[in-house]
């Protein structure tokens, strides 16, 4: 008796249809009867009967039913506890700093459970940076943003993210918007703004929205720590253009105090061009180790369902293949 056999057993029990069980499973139905008629044959009984409305089981073929699912299961159990012991060593995964704020808790969690002889160290840096230990093989894989040129790299689309300003309604300069498709960088020239500093890839993308938009951005202070940029927001100094993943959070994952509970307004920034494109790149599959398989899949899984539920704000996944 083999255990693909049984597989094949429940699932038709399952659909009450060989043909449609045999799609699913990837057998022409022939075969798949085969398999049937070969573990009657071993049991000496018939576990299968035809009826006008499908296939279904007999007494016997119930009791094994029953007795199949709980062999499969521990089966099941027993090949992730084995996948869990191989895995382990160390992976390190780079984060920019506003995409950390969102997605590195999670991430970090989730590894620990299903991998908990894994040591994963993480960190936050610029895209540019990023890549540069990347090159170096100082991390196994990284979120990042912009374009990339793949060359030796796997290179995974996320999700596009959409621009915020974000600020005190109070603050001089703040725009009137009733428009839920939001605002053009040019209608805030005057508001106090406070910004990434040169080289910033989030820079580069709003300064080139400034002048898209004929306008010049009120820049009152650079910060390229997204943590200290948002508490500077937070006290009044000035606003900022930042992506939704600095105002994201998951239940029971904090987004550090940014949000409704300090008054923060959001506005979205309107233009096709003021969004910008995530990527998880990593080492190629032959150079990346099973743990660093295992994040790469954990992280992709994460970012794509964050982005898909809303999680994410401002996040699609329209970028990605289908």
């Amino acid at each position: 008796m083999e255990l693909r056999q049984l597989r094949s057993f429940v699932r038709v029990v399952e659909l009450n249809s060989m043909g449609r069980a045999a799609v699913e499973l990837g057998l022409a139905t022939s075969t798949l009867s085969q398999q049937i008629s070969m573990l009657e044959s071993e049991l000496c009984t018939r576990l299968l009967q035809r009826r006008p409305t499908g296939v279904y089981p007999t007494d016997a073929g119930l009791d094994f039913w029953h007795q199949a699912q709980v062999i499969l299961k521990q089966v099941d159990i027993a090949a992730s506890v084995a996948q869990k012991g191989r895995l382990s060593g160390q992976v390190t995964v780079g984060m920019t700093g506003s995409t950390a704020t969102m997605l590195a808790l999670p991430f970090v969690q989730a590894m620990r459970e299903s991998y908990p002889t894994v040591n994963v160290r993480l960190i936050e840096g610029l895209t540019s940076n990023l890549q540069v230990m990347l090159n170096s093989r100082q991390l196994d894989l990284a979120v990042v943003f912009g374009g990339i040129e793949a060359k030796r790299w796997s290179v995974i689309p996320l999700a596009e993210e959409r621009l915020f300003i974000i600020g005190r309604p109070n603050l001089a300069g703040w725009p009137a918007c009733s428009n839920t498709d939001g605002i053009r960088l040019s209608a805030i020239e005057q508001l106090p703004l406070i910004l990434p500093g040169p080289g910033h890839a989030l820079r580069s993308l709003v300064d080139e929205g400034f002048r898209t938009d004929g306008a010049t951005p009120n820049v009152i202070l650079e910060i390229d720590g997204a943590h200290t940029l948002m508490r500077a927001v937070r006290a009044g100094v000035g606003a900022s253009v930042q992506p939704g993943s600095l105002l994201s959070s998951q239940a029971g994952f904090p987004s550090f105090g940014y949000g409704k509970d300090d008054d923060l307004a959001v506005i979205p920034v309107a233009g096709s061009r003021m969004a910008r494109k995530c990527f998880l790149v990593s080492l190629s599959d032959d150079e990346l180790s099973p743990a660093g398989l295992a994040a790469r899949v954990m992280l992709t899984r994460m970012a794509r369902k964050f982005a898909e539920q809303g999680i994410w704000l401002g996040a699609t996944t329209s970028i990605c293949p289908p």
